[in-house]
């Protein structure tokens, strides 16, 4: 079995490797800050179509990550497609995926005017809708604002629960890069944090690959996160990048 689902197999659509769900992202490491109404109406379930938007950063990916592992805890059949990876996939991944309990498609704006994806990602949606999978896709708007050429696709996308997320601010985010550190068995000073938010950028995808790298660093170096010591890394890295 792929990466990219959990679950009963798909035959010979399988989704690549490297593509699935992430460990730690979950409903209950999710810092909601105002978008605990949305969080609330996801765990409880019970609709068939969701469609989450918002700017980077609000947490749309982590949201479907945490749908996938709320499905495989009940024993679900899954999938995620990131379609920020949509020139190295094929429409055709698409096809099979209504035999799963639940589907994942993040960024589907990545492949609005495209027509071969634009098509089969409408025919998924009907083919979901004489069914019982449940689909959960994420954009940077909402379906009205969404660049898609296919009128009958952008209808389809209206179906369901449409919900808007917003993201989190500085505060909020230092205490998610403080949670996650912590899971890692590191500590992070809310200076150190605070200086990482001010010299990178403050999406919280970025964010924590600068965690994941901290850590592997840190190890290697067996040396504490310290201002000085993100500094050497963070130049380190404009010298490499010029």
């Amino acid at each position: 079995m792929e990466l990219g689902q959990t679950g009963p197999a798909l035959g010979m659509n399988q989704l690549p490797l490297g593509i699935g769900f992430r460990e730690g992202m979950t409903f209950d490491n999710f810092r909601f800050g105002s978008n605990q109404e949305a969080l609330h109406t996801l765990i409880g379930g019970g609709q068939q179509f969701i469609y989450l938007w918002g700017p980077k950063g609000s947490g749309k990916s982590h949201l479907l990550q945490a749908l996938g592992h709320q499905a495989a805890a009940e024993g679900r059949s899954s999938a995620y497609l990131p379609l920020a990876d949509a020139p190295r996939l094929s429409p055709g991944y698409l096809q099979g995926l209504e035999q799963l309990s639940l589907v994942c498609v993040d960024d589907i704006d990545r492949i609005a005017r495209n027509p071969q994806w634009e098509e089969a990602l409408f025919h998924l949606y009907n083919r979901i809708h004489a069914g019982t999978t449940r689909l959960a896709v994420t954009a940077g708007s909402s379906p009205a604002g969404l660049p898609v050429a296919l009128a009958d696709l952008r209808s389809r996308l209206s179906w369901g629960l449409v919900l808007k997320l917003t993201p989190l601010d500085d505060e909020q985010k230092l205490a998610v890069l403080q949670q996650r550190a912590r899971g890692r068995g590191m500590e992070l000073p809310a200076d150190v944090g605070r200086y990482l938010l001010h010299r990178t950028s403050r999406d919280m995808a970025t964010l924590s690959q600068w965690l994941e790298r901290l850590d592997e660093q840190s190890l290697a170096a067996q040396r504490k996160l310290t201002i000085p010591f993100v500094r050497e890394l963070l130049q380190s890295n404009d010298k490499r990048g010029r």
